[in-house]
């Protein structure tokens, strides 16, 4: 039978509903998580992925979860259970099988109708507070394999069979991790969410006919190739390199650990190959970046660089072709190597080092560094509640800035970083104190710190918090205390991440950048993220823009003068003639 052609008006409407399953399914997993992380945070992606195991939707998720995973993923489901049946549900988290790091525990659910044909796959992926990590925290940088990592690993484990969960994998959980009640609620809101997922796409195959589904899904894979071949043949033909250096940390060489992409854009077949073997080898700590996120960040800086309006599903990214070499920290470990952090540090290295190498290819579509992530107000907290005097464990999103410029204009202010592309939620203040025993006693941008250009980076983020009423922990991994978010075309880096533990007595004493920091009540953290990198010479930002950075407080009159060449009166507004001699004399 011929399969029927859709409009591109019912193509958009059936697309729309089915991202609207991918939506509900994270709406549910916000609302009835129990962890910040989920609740307050949104650290959580879902997805819908085809019979043949391509993926067909990701809306609103984080790219750093999606853009490979759920594919490989979905594989290792059919591998380990080629049976599949309705009711079945599998945990899964392994990141030698797909998964991101075993932080990211996910369900996966076959969704099968009446006649037992296998039509989709659902997944539902959130980040837990704790997954029985031998240290309080799933971002464990000091692991030197997966043993001492600790964590609970579910390599497409079945929860779930004829919809009833097997509840001794639940007691194994609940008996190996620190707040068993808090990953109970979360395990229980991914479920549910599963099933949310299962059922709508059951009632709309119902409502439209599986055939009009299974049209849709060749077809709207066919639409996404057809778009990012459009966009890379508009390209420029070449080859370049980008590079992006992480600090050194226990566990990295000296120098730190130097990420290298080679990108190649072939215009006339229509493909982009991006190369990650030119990189060191594994390394003896939980740095090293999974394959799924290796082969995600090299799509993110891809698609940054091509735009935002091509659909991210197996046919765009079919387009892109990314070469891992085996043993390497740029996706090419196995067990027991740690990827404890595989979504963050290195990764948004891989993102940057594209994204420069896209850069030189194609000024156009440049973009700067991204800032660095994890510092301790992005840390891990735990203790014991004073009040309840039961023990809590989560991950704090007080905020990060971090976005880059680019060709097009000024940074997200609130992009985070490079794997969640600004998707995650900021905490409010008030909630994180509520939740957790803490204070927080000043968040703040920090003035002259953004990565000047002609489009501006975002500034850093100060916090400073501390315990209240008892001890609390943060475990933490800042990166870009030495390398700051560098900038592109001619632009100027990032402020660069910091640390200081402020004593009672009111003394500062600085912190290293990886560390587990226990603080008494009276003492706090000063806590610096990462800004984002600028682009393009700061003498060609508008003046206008320059002025309102100023009255905004953002940059001080002198950097105005001395950086972009912008002179200001008394009364905050442009000096035509003075910025004239400044921008005619070049930079300072």
């Amino acid at each position: 039978m011929t399969e029927q052609q859709l409009s591109g008006a019912r193509l958009a409407v059936l697309r729309s509903r089915i991202d609207g399953i991918a939506r509900k399914m994270s709406n549910a997993v916000l609302r009835a998580g129990r962890s910040g992380v989920l609740n307050r945070a949104k650290d959580l992606s879902c997805a819908i992925v085809t019979p043949g195991c391509d993926l067909l939707s990701a809306a609103d998720s984080l790219p750093i979860h999606v853009l490979s995973g759920p594919d490989l993923m979905a594989r290792v489901m059919h591998d380990f259970h080629p049976v599949l049946r309705a009711g079945d549900a599998f945990l899964h988290n392994s990141p030698y099988h797909g998964c991101s790091h075993a932080a990211d525990h996910t369900i996966l659910v076959p969704v099968i109708d009446e006649t037992g044909v296998h039509r989709f796959t659902v997944m539902v992926k959130a980040h837990q507070a704790d997954i029985g990590d031998s240290a309080p925290t799933t971002y464990f940088a000091g692991a030197r394999d997966v043993y001492e990592e600790g964590a609970l690993i579910f390599p497409a484990v079945k929860i779930q069979e004829d919809y009833v969960t097997n509840e001794d994998i639940v007691r194994m959980c609940r008996a190996r991790i620190r707040v068993p009640d808090q990953w109970h609620g979360d395990f229980l809101a991914m479920v549910g969410a599963a099933r949310t997922g299962e059922k709508e796409l059951l009632s709309l195959g119902r409502e439209l006919g599986w055939d009009v589904l299974e049209a849709f899904s060749r077809q709207w894979l066919d639409y996404g190739q057809r778009r990012v071949e459009t966009a890379i043949a508009a390209l420029p033909a070449g080859e370049a390199s980008g590079q992006s250096t992480h600090d050194p940390m226990p566990g990295t060489p000296a120098e730190g650990v130097t990420i290298k992409a080679s990108v190649k854009i072939d215009p006339e077949a229509r493909r982009i190959l991006v190369d990650l073997r030119d990189n060191i080898d594994v390394l003896p700590c939980g740095l090293n970046v999974s394959e799924a996120c290796a082969r995600t960040a090299a799509l993110i800086g891809v698609f940054n660089s091509l735009g935002a309006d091509i659909p991210k599903n197996a046919g765009s990214l079919s387009r892109v072709e990314v070469l891992i070499r085996e043993n390497s920290v740029a996706g090419g470990g196995q067990h027991p190597v740690s990827f404890s952090v595989a979504t963050t540090n290195i990764a948004d290295r891989i993102v940057a080092a594209v994204q420069i190498a896209m850069g030189v290819l194609c000024p156009s579509a440049g973009i700067a560094e991204v800032g660095s992530v994890n510092p301790p107000h992005k840390g891990v907290i735990s203790g014991n509640d004073p009040i309840t005097g039961h023990p809590f464990i989560n991950q704090l999103f007080l905020g990060s800035t971090g976005g880059p410029g680019s060709a097009h204009g000024d940074a997200w202010l609130t992009y985070s970083h490079a794997g969640n592309g600004g998707l995650c939620f900021v905490d409010s203040i008030e909630m994180a104190e509520l939740h957790h025993p803490i204070r927080v006693l000043s968040r703040q941008l920090l003035i002259d710190t953004e990565g000047a250009g002609r489009f501006c980076g975002a500034p850093s983020l100060e916090v400073e918090l501390g315990p209240k009423g008892g001890d609390v922990e943060i475990a933490y991994i800042s990166d870009g205390v030495i390398n700051p978010a560098q900038g592109t075309q001619h632009g100027g880096p990032g402020g660069r991440a910091d640390q200081a533990k402020r004593e009672a007595s009111g003394q500062i004493t600085a912190l290293p950048p990886i560390g587990r920091l226990l603080l008494h009540p009276g003492e706090a953290v000063v806590s610096t993220g990462a800004g984002g990198g600028g682009f393009g010479d700061p003498h060609q930002r508008d003046p206008r823009l320059v002025a309102r950075d100023v009255r905004d407080r953002r940059i001080s009159t002198e950097r105005a003068a001395v950086v972009y060449g912008v002179a200001l009166d008394d009364f905050l507004q442009i000096d035509a003639a003075r910025t004239a001699q400044f921008r005619a004399k070049g930079p300072r």
